[in-house]
């Protein structure tokens, strides 16, 4: 075998930033030769990541990245086990890079496609496993989605400043001016669903399950009033229930005598144009 010298150790540490004696025993293992050191320790992470594989990630950090020339953007949320783990330097840095990631990746949704996305010859996966074996903890994607826009609009990204919770909205307008001078009330809707956690961009967003649960939560808490006037509480409570959970019937945030729909409209009229809200996704970590 060959003899393993401190400095050999400490060069594998550099190449592959793992813990001293994890480089000790993968060159002893690896009879000196660094490659299959460097393999031995990426397999070390891959099973650590499959031990780990029904932990709970209920930590993280919600990453936001948007093209140089702001027609696309993409959001995802890179989850561990600890707090510890997130303010790691590792963990930040893997957080940044899952920001190019998801700008590269093909697909508009998955988590596993950012995975197997490759940026400058390497998979984010291999940054994961690398991670995993260093920390010992499960490290996942957990959400990720992508907005691209079509036409005249603009796409605006919030992110809360724990790291925790971001918001991406993707708005259209009828012209490029109108979105120009929409920037601002852009990031305010987008600060503002993060904020209320909206279920939905509107009704029609709302699936039918969910109104029937609200619709018997009602009738429940209303059982004993008069059988005549039953519905139209039901009717009143669930009017609502829909100012209150859909994003262009709520009230904003930052003026509550108005709707975030009067918002976007006022806003879009000032610019000489039009504007409609498309889509929003809000990541949570927790």
């Amino acid at each position: 075998m060959a003899e393993i010298s401190a400095a050999m150790v400490v060069k594998l540490r550099k190449m592959s930033g793992q813990g001293m004696m994890d480089c000790k025993k993968a060159l002893e293992e690896s009879n000196g030769d660094f490659e299959k050191a460097i393999d031995i320790l990426r397999k070390k992470g891959l099973a650590t990541l499959a031990k780990r594989a029904e932990r709970e990630t209920t930590e993280g950090l919600v990453v936001g990245k948007a093209s140089k020339d702001g027609r696309i953007a993409a959001m995802a949320t890179l989850c561990c086990e600890t707090d510890f783990v997130t303010k790691s330097d590792d963990f930040a840095s893997a957080a940044a890079a899952l920001g190019d990631y998801t700008l590269a990746c093909s697909a508009d949704e998955g988590a596993e496609n950012v995975l197997g996305t490759l940026v400058a010859g390497r998979k984010f996966s291999d940054i994961v496993t690398e991670i995993v074996s260093k920390t010992g903890e499960k490290i996942a994607v957990g959400d990720f989605a992508k907005c691209k826009l079509e036409g005249p609009g603009l796409i605006s990204t919030y992110i809360h400043f724990n790291g925790k919770v971001g918001t991406m909205v993707q708005i259209e307008t009828s012209d490029e001016k109108t979105a120009a001078g929409m920037k601002q009330t852009a990031a305010d809707i987008a600060m503002h669903i993060t904020a209320t956690k909206p279920l939905s961009l509107d009704k029609s967003g709302v699936s039918a399950e969910t109104i029937e649960r609200e619709k018997a939560i009602f009738a429940e808490q209303i059982k004993n009033k008069p059988a005549n006037i039953i519905d139209k509480i039901i009717e009143g409570k669930m009017k609502k229930f829909f100012a209150e959970s859909c994003l262009i019937e709520q009230q904003f945030v930052k003026d509550d005598s108005k709707t975030v729909a009067q918002v976007l409209d006022e806003s879009a009229k000032a610019a000489g144009g039009k504007a409609k809200i498309n889509r929003f996704v809000r990541f949570e970590i927790g």
